[in-house]
């Protein structure tokens, strides 16, 4: 989903784009990351590949970890190795969600599940192997024109049932990938270094999502209040993971609304 975005928004940039799925580079293989990287010779690379089932990461947190973590520092380290500067794209799920205000880059982290302690490893192992040539950029609740994701899901259950119920305990920022593709590619132009929280600007629940885009859409649906304990799932998740950036150089996204309504005008209908 947001590397279809990020690819396009560097074309429009004007630069040459070198996109990859899963099947032509597994992250996981070192020598293939080296040797692809190595022959290309870009001067950004934009790290979107991971593992984003965070249910599937308790029981396979090994698994997640080998992507997350190892795969994402093979990435790191064939960039430093060419010369070029790394874009890597990290989570909210980095934190525990206690705080009652937003976080900002220089917070403590504290991963509650194993996803999130999969993306921290990540980060520990971008540093380590690109050390100043690198940006993190952490996103939270993404959606997008080329993926699965909640608004669409919620769209599609609209048309199927009468009521749906949705967790109003859980506030993050909603992120539209195609905004936050435009973000990622001026960081790698400037060369920002250093942690970034880029993500949809003030906050929402799941619920508060849902309600609008049923609204936008003029979806006929009831909508319950619901909490996340009912929903019984395997992973924790972050009650409260709020993104603002502390930095004067840090690209800065639209209001969630305005990245939801650039996406319901895509036409979207999944």
């Amino acid at each position: 989903m947001l590397g279809h975005d990020v690819s396009a928004a560097a074309a429009r940039a004007g630069h040459d784009v070198i996109s990859l799925s899963r099947r032509e580079l597994d992250i996981r293989d070192a020598a293939a990351v080296a040797a692809t990287v190595d022959t290309a010779r870009p001067n950004a690379v934009v790290n979107c590949a991971a593992w984003t089932d965070v249910d599937g990461a308790e029981s396979a947190e090994r698994a997640a970890t080998a992507v997350n973590g190892a795969g994402a520092g093979n990435v790191a380290a064939a960039t430093a190795a060419a010369g070029a500067f790394l874009v890597h794209v990290s989570s909210d799920y980095v934190f525990d969600g206690s705080a009652r205000k937003p976080y900002v880059e220089s917070a403590a982290t504290a991963p509650v599940g194993a996803y999130g302690r999969s993306k921290l490893a990540g980060e520990l192992a971008v540093a380590d192997a690109a050390p100043g040539a690198h940006a993190i950029v952490r996103s939270s609740w993404l959606f997008g024109e080329h993926g699965g994701n909640f608004v669409a899901t919620m769209l599609r259950l609209a048309r199927e049932r009468d009521a749906l119920t949705v967790v109003d305990d859980q506030v993050g920022c909603p992120t539209f990938t195609g905004q936050l593709a435009t973000a990622l590619v001026a960081i790698a132009e400037r060369r920002l270094p250093g942690i970034h929280h880029v993500a949809g600007g003030g906050s929402c629940s799941w619920y508060d999502l849902a309600a609008a885009a049923f609204a936008a859409t003029g979806a006929a649906v009831e909508l319950k209040r619901g909490s996340t304990a009912e929903l019984g799932r395997p992973a924790r998740r972050p009650a409260y993971s709020v993104l603002r950036s502390e930095r004067p150089d840090t690209p800065v996204l639209p209001p969630w609304q305005d990245g939801l309504h650039a996406y319901l005008e895509l036409g979207v209908t999944a």
